[in-house]
């Protein structure tokens, strides 16, 4: 889609300031966000969330999906009219500077914003249009990644890192990764960690009963729940093997599957294969009522063998259930063992099924748990938290490179 070029020349920005208030920028800044390709990954949802709840006076964003997006996806519908598209969509070696840039003279952005591997020719390209601020983020892992990266990939990367005016990781172990692996001091990543909607996803008692019912669950089950796509990287098996253990006891356990992905068969295979989880889990596909249906669930379960900073675990601390997740990437930074939920090792289900157990028996802790992650929710990493840290950085860039300037304005007192 062809979204609609802007004036000829862009205008010099200026903000008002009077006194020593911080005001409220009055001009717009032109916001073109690049990434591989536009679906269902949360990256994509954290990129849709910066761009809606950003614009107004003071941004107008588009979005360049590098090689194509899913036009199947209700929630990009609205988008539709504000993407562009620069490669074709399919795998493999595409080389994408000189159409990003055709795009970006098309658009004429004050600021690139790319994420990620596959879109990291945007900041070269943003280079080769004179773009006055180029910014590049990483949000998490693919499998490929857990092993290190490419020697190639390394370099090309490195290089275009010193081409970037900003760099910025979601989390802190993100950030000692990629500055590792490009062999850049740490330093030259910020961390500007996700956010959650905490109106949004909350707490509801009334709708626990009502969700519970529509999926045919007894209100006395213990119910495990997994938000994520269903890909090898996210190990399923691993709870389904806890909760086959906890099944094998007698206990009235039940584990509740939301998602989509390529593992969906090899997984109900598992499922079909054990007498003993008849019954037990459900399958119940991509959802759009996740805010809701995380009020059925007793406990939260990521048994990730990677993640960057997982947007269902935040969800999940926003609705006030305790977390059990691995102690890998990111999510030791959202999940506080023994305060908020507990941490395991990838890959133990002996592990998790016992603190599942745990929570099982102990509905006093599991309130204390779920509680004290709404808390932190709340109080760190709210929606309107990130949004201010990414209004924050594009201002501070556009007045460092001169896009914008002061113009101080007398007190009106």
């Amino acid at each position: 889609m062809k979204a609609v070029a802007p004036p000829e020349n862009p205008e010099t920005l200026v903000q008002p300031v009077r006194g020593t208030a911080s005001p409220r920028h009055t001009q717009t800044l032109r916001v073109l966000h690049v990434i591989d390709r536009l679906d269902m990954g949360g990256t994509e949802y954290v990129m849709l969330k910066v761009m809606k709840g950003l614009e107004g006076e003071e941004f107008e964003s588009r979005v360049c999906a590098a090689r194509g997006f899913n036009e199947d996806l209700a929630h990009l519908q609205e988008w539709r009219e504000k993407i562009f598209v620069a490669g074709q969509p399919r795998s493999g070696f595409q080389l994408l500077v000189l159409p990003l840039r055709r795009i970006m003279r098309e658009f004429r952005p004050h600021i690139v914003h790319s994420r990620n591997w596959g879109a990291i020719e945007a900041v070269p390209a943003a280079r080769l249009a004179g773009v006055p601020v180029a910014i590049h983020s990483e949000h998490g892992y693919i499998p490929e990644m857990v092993h290190g990266l490419p020697r190639r990939q390394r370099w090309i990367r490195r290089g275009s890192y010193a081409m970037a005016d900003a760099l910025f990781t979601v989390t802190e172990e993100l950030r000692r990764y990629h500055a590792r692996q490009a062999g850049i001091e740490a330093e030259r990543f910020r961390v500007i960690r996700n956010g959650v909607d905490t109106d949004r996803f909350a707490p509801r008692a009334a709708k626990r009963q009502e969700i519970r019912a529509s999926l045919g669950i007894p209100p006395s089950a213990f119910v495990a729940g997994i938000v994520s796509r269903l890909v090898s990287i996210k190990d399923h098996p691993t709870l389904f093997r806890a909760a086959e253990e906890l099944a094998s006891r007698k206990m009235d356990v039940r584990v509740v599957v939301a998602g989509s992905g390529p593992e969906r068969e090899r997984l109900e295979a598992i499922v079909n294969s054990s007498p003993l989880l008849a019954g037990r889990i459900m399958f119940l596909g991509a959802q759009d009522n996740v805010a809701e249906l995380l009020n059925a669930f007793d406990v939260f379960v990521l048994p990730s063998l990677t993640e960057g900073m997982s947007n269902t675990i935040l969800e999940a601390m926003a609705t006030g259930l305790p977390v059990l997740a691995t102690r890998v990437g990111g999510n030791p930074e959202l999940v506080e063992d023994r305060v908020t939920g507990m941490l395991f090792t990838p890959g133990d289900a002996e592990k998790l099924s016992a603190q599942m157990d745990i929570l099982l028996g102990d509905e006093v802790l599991r309130a204390r748990y779920g509680a004290e992650a709404r808390r932190r929710a709340v109080a760190d990493f709210s929606l309107d938290r990130m949004l201010a840290n990414y209004r924050d950085l594009y201002f501070e860039l556009a007045e460092r490179k001169g896009v914008f300037k002061h113009e101080r304005l007398p007190d009106q007192t």
